[in-house]
């Protein structure tokens, strides 16, 4: 078979480990994908050269593209556009033949171009993940503001997915505006990401601690891409709020991560003298995350406040429910009502003063009390998220669109009286979750 993606290692994206998985599982797999680059500003080092390598048993071809930059639009559409085409000319003339190509579609949805050329001229089937809405989120994010120009790619991307054989979407509520773009229903289903398998409950190491430069004291950890799509200034703000009430006394805030908006970040942490609070950690390798969530009293995520954020659940919240970490969001919608029924706690997207409240609550909690959360955590992701599971959905997807089998059934939609039990407070002093609208994903 045949991945394409516009990232992929030594870039942290998923696309990795379900490259591996399915090698693992004895498949011939090739991924199709461009020089890495993100999220630094150029290439990486030694992987300049586009051509052909392996990593864990699968064939990596490699295509050149331009450089993302300092993420300025143009360079970012030049670097899309780039992929797109370096992919179709020199990649796919150099692709095995397979029986069934999978697009694992985080942004640009243009990476979907080479696997329906691949589709067109060797008649294979093309199965396409969709992790980001677009042109959605183009417009949440502000890069294209046009409603002409949104319109047009509106229409472009309804005609790609209407061309795949199979559309998967990572929250249940992405299937909506998946089937108004024109998807068939037999032909659509929802499919969650999971976490790697070195995603699970550690015991806190001193030395992890202390290498990594955490502070003593109460932990709430931000782990992952620092964008636009995070509302950092709610963290910012969240953060400036408790650091001036008694029960934030020994609240820390460590960030591990960076992006588009980490200098932003850095700038803002300075001009509000909160660097005795607020720990900017840079970006850990993948294998090391693990081992630092373990010392997180608390993670946090955190969204703006959108329709299409709404729809969205962040591939890093698995990553926290896997290590059975207490959760805290500010965001509306899917990843609300996910991380409250994980029994954590949900908060209005962008409401600063809610999630400073929800870590000082989370905070005033006996370590027993936050263990329980932790643990429910855990119990959430692995009824939900489990990795094989989700892996054999993933191959009976791939056979029935290569004709071999038949479509797997649906995975059932949590009924809301179910979700509302779970996400009961297990002490009294905890505040509800947030009453948002739409679906879990």
């Amino acid at each position: 078979m045949t991945i394409v993606s516009q990232y992929f290692w030594p870039e942290q994206f998923r696309v990795n480990d379900l490259a591996v998985g399915l090698r693992e599982r004895g498949h011939q797999v090739t991924v199709l994908t461009g020089q890495p680059s993100y999220p630094r500003r150029e290439m990486f080092p030694r992987r300049r050269r586009p051509g052909r390598e392996w990593y864990e048993g699968v064939q990596v071809v490699r295509v050149p593209l331009a450089s993302r930059g300092d993420g300025e639009r143009w360079r970012l559409a030049l670097n899309y556009l780039t992929f797109a085409a370096s992919a179709s000319v020199f990649g796919v003339p150099r692709l095995p033949p397979s029986d069934v190509v999978l697009v694992f579609q985080i942004s640009p949805v243009t990476m979907v171009v080479p696997a329906l050329l691949l589709r067109r001229i060797r008649g294979t089937p093309v199965v396409l993940w969709v992790q980001d809405l677009w042109p959605h989120t183009l417009r949440a994010t502000g890069v294209v503001r046009s409603e002409r120009v949104l319109g047009l790619l509106e229409k472009a991307v309804g005609a790609a997915y209407q061309r795949c054989a199979r559309v998967l979407g990572q929250s249940e509520d992405f299937l909506p505006p998946l089937r108004a773009a024109g998807v068939a229903a037999d032909r659509l289903d929802y499919l969650p990401n999971w976490a790697e398998d070195r995603y699970r409950p550690l015991p806190p190491d001193p030395q992890v601690r202390r290498e990594a430069g955490m502070p003593e004291g109460f932990i709430a950890m931000i782990a992952g891409n620092l964008g636009v799509a995070q509302a950092l200034e709610t963290l910012v703000d969240a953060a400036e709020r408790l650091r001036d009430l008694p029960t934030g006394a020994d609240v820390h805030w460590v960030v591990l991560g960076d992006g588009q908006r980490g200098e932003w970040l850095a700038d803002e942490v300075r001009r509000r003298g909160l660097g005795d609070r607020v720990h900017l950690l840079g970006r850990a390798p993948l294998e090391r995350m693990p081992a630092l969530l373990a010392h997180a009293d608390v993670v946090v995520t955190t969204l703006r406040r959108d329709p299409v954020w709404a729809l969205t659940i962040p591939s890093r919240v698995q990553s926290f429910l896997a290590c059975g970490r207490p959760v805290v969001a500010a965001a509306d919608g899917t990843t609300a009502r996910v991380v409250a029924a994980a029994g954590g706690l949900a908060v209005p997207a962008q409401d600063a003063a809610a999630l400073a409240d929800a870590i000082a609550s989370v905070r005033a909690l006996t370590p027993a009390e936050r263990a329980a959360m932790g643990n429910a955590a855990r119990e959430y992701y692995v009824a939900h998220y489990e990795r094989a599971a989700l892996l054999d959905r993933v191959e009976r997807h791939l056979r029935a669109a290569a004709g071999r089998a038949a479509v797997p059934e649906r995975i059932p939609a949590a009924r809301p009286a179910e979700m509302a039990d779970q996400s009961q407070p297990p002490h009294p002093d905890r505040p509800a979750a947030a009453d948002t609208p739409g679906r879990a994903g």
